[in-house]
């Protein structure tokens, strides 16, 4: 059972914009992934918005091509890309249906299936969790690669998968939460357009990756 309370699944429309805008406006909002475990979720405390083919750091910046059709396509849609070798990245289309742009995230605060989530990114946590410190809750879901493995995102399972539809067991909800104040700094863990200011997060939060 769900302890979320009431929520309001984001629809198209939410995603229908500029990614800098969808970027800060994501924050805050849950991120629901429903499995044979249970109900997980994290509110989103860190994303990155890639502008399209104008975009040095995106991966639509050479066009359009079967690998990143998604970003080209509907808003509100998963785009999952392999990375390193060892992990997936989540992003969500944005702009309208044949126009390239997405919104990388990049860490969340985990709020519901915490155990089972730290089982899946195989860390231990204590029985007691007055014991559960935030340095160990970090290692969940502070960067794109440990959020995705606690969510078992693959781009096998996820890319494609439509975040808008009430049938899908990977979504985005607003619960209500209200963000008090949004930090913006360059991207982080690229090389091109590295300069941009891109990166948001909410101010203060420990569960931001990187500084």
């Amino acid at each position: 059972m769900s302890s979320l309370g009431r929520v309001t699944l984001l629809t198209a429309d939410f995603y229908n914009r500029d990614p800098r805008r969808v970027a800060r406006a994501l924050l805050g909002k849950l991120l629901i992934r429903k499995s044979r475990r249970g109900i997980l979720a994290g509110r989103i405390v860190e994303t990155e918005a890639y502008l399209g083919t104008g975009d040095a750091a995106a991966h639509s910046a050479a066009g359009k091509t079967a690998r990143n059709a998604v970003l080209f396509g509907p808003p509100g849609y998963a785009y999952v890309y392999f990375i390193y070798g060892n992990h997936y990245c989540l992003n969500v289309s944005c702009l309208p249906d044949g126009v390239a742009g997405g919104v990388l995230f990049r860490a969340f605060e985990p709020v519901e299936g915490i155990n089972q989530m730290a089982e899946a990114r195989g860390i231990e946590l204590p029985k007691d969790t007055k014991l559960w410190k935030i340095s160990l809750l970090k290692k969940i879901s502070s960067g794109p690669g440990r959020m995705s493995e606690a969510l078992d995102v693959t781009r096998e399972r996820d890319n494609g998968k439509s975040l808008v539809s009430g049938r899908s067991d990977l979504r985005i909800v607003d619960d209500g939460y209200r963000v008090r104040k949004v930090t913006v700094t360059p991207r982080i863990g690229i090389v091109k357009a590295a300069d941009e200011l891109l990166r948001y997060f909410i101010a203060g939060n420990p569960f931001v990756s990187g500084r």
